[in-house]
């Protein structure tokens, strides 16, 4: 099974065109529900098509429904490779059973590390708690400075305004750097996106806004300290010892 899996993977990979980039696995993160307006599902078959037709393998939530079920069916139709991450709490209602490798986790905890780890970028397409959470998760660890994999959201029909306004508020108001805020690209096509994901830069200032931070990590300083009191207190069990010795008792 893993020999043909490679020799699929091997196949796809000489149809492909060749990128500048060094992505090969992107993340998409979405709704598991169609939405009101067909204008979502067709979005996600838009960003499914464009996937494969780029060469890059889509990782997501592994589900059958919804906008996710949309952009992995329309990957898998065009020859494309899909690997799924799914918890067992809702596998048996909703796991698509047509994926090139299907990972069913015991928790959400380890699906998010698992689908972190698979993939080079993050795509967000319209969803609700679960897509908002995922991508915002991401951004926060780019933010920190603990990887710099490029983020991104397809704005479909403004849907995702409201957000960016708040966003732009955050950096108003002093809660967000300028540099930060720019670190979640934004496009009406998926195209757009995957040119803006391409060159992207991750900026290299610190999370803080107004705030002078100390010259080293507090990690270490409470490390220090906790040595520090560890020592004192060696130390005086180690005289209280002597004197006991000293004196016979």
């Amino acid at each position: 099974m893993n020999q043909l899996l490679s020799e699929t993977n091997r196949d796809h990979r000489q149809a492909y065109p060749r990128r500048k980039d060094r992505v090969k696995r992107i993340c998409v993160n979405c709704g598991s529900s169609p939405g009101f307006d067909a204008c979502y599902m067709s979005m996600a078959r838009r960003l499914g098509e464009t996937l494969v037709g780029r060469g890059y393998e889509l990782v997501y939530g592994g589900a059958d429904v919804g906008l996710m079920g949309a952009v992995a069916d329309t990957v898998i139709k065009a020859g494309g490779i899909v690997r799924g991450v799914i918890p067992e709490s809702f596998a048996d209602k909703v796991s698509h059973q047509g994926l090139t490798e299907l990972r069913v986790v015991p928790s959400m905890h380890e699906r998010k590390k698992i689908m972190f780890d698979l993939s080079d970028a993050f795509i967000a397409l319209p969803g609700g708690f679960g897509t908002l959470e995922e991508i915002a998760e991401v951004l926060t660890w780019a933010q920190l400075g603990l990887h710099a994999k490029p983020c991104g959201l397809i704005n479909v029909n403004g849907y995702f305004d409201p957000l960016l306004a708040f966003l732009d508020g955050a950096v108003a108001k002093g809660f967000m750097r300028p540099e930060h805020r720019r670190m979640l690209l934004v496009a009406d096509e998926p195209a757009g996106l995957l040119e803006q994901m391409a060159t992207y830069q991750v900026p290299t200032v610190e999370k803080w806004v107004g705030v002078k931070t100390r010259a080293q990590p507090v990690a270490h300083t409470l490390n220090k300290a906790l040595r520090t009191t560890t020592n004192d207190a060696a130390s005086s069990a180690a005289q209280g010892r002597s004197e006991r010795t000293k004196t016979g008792k």
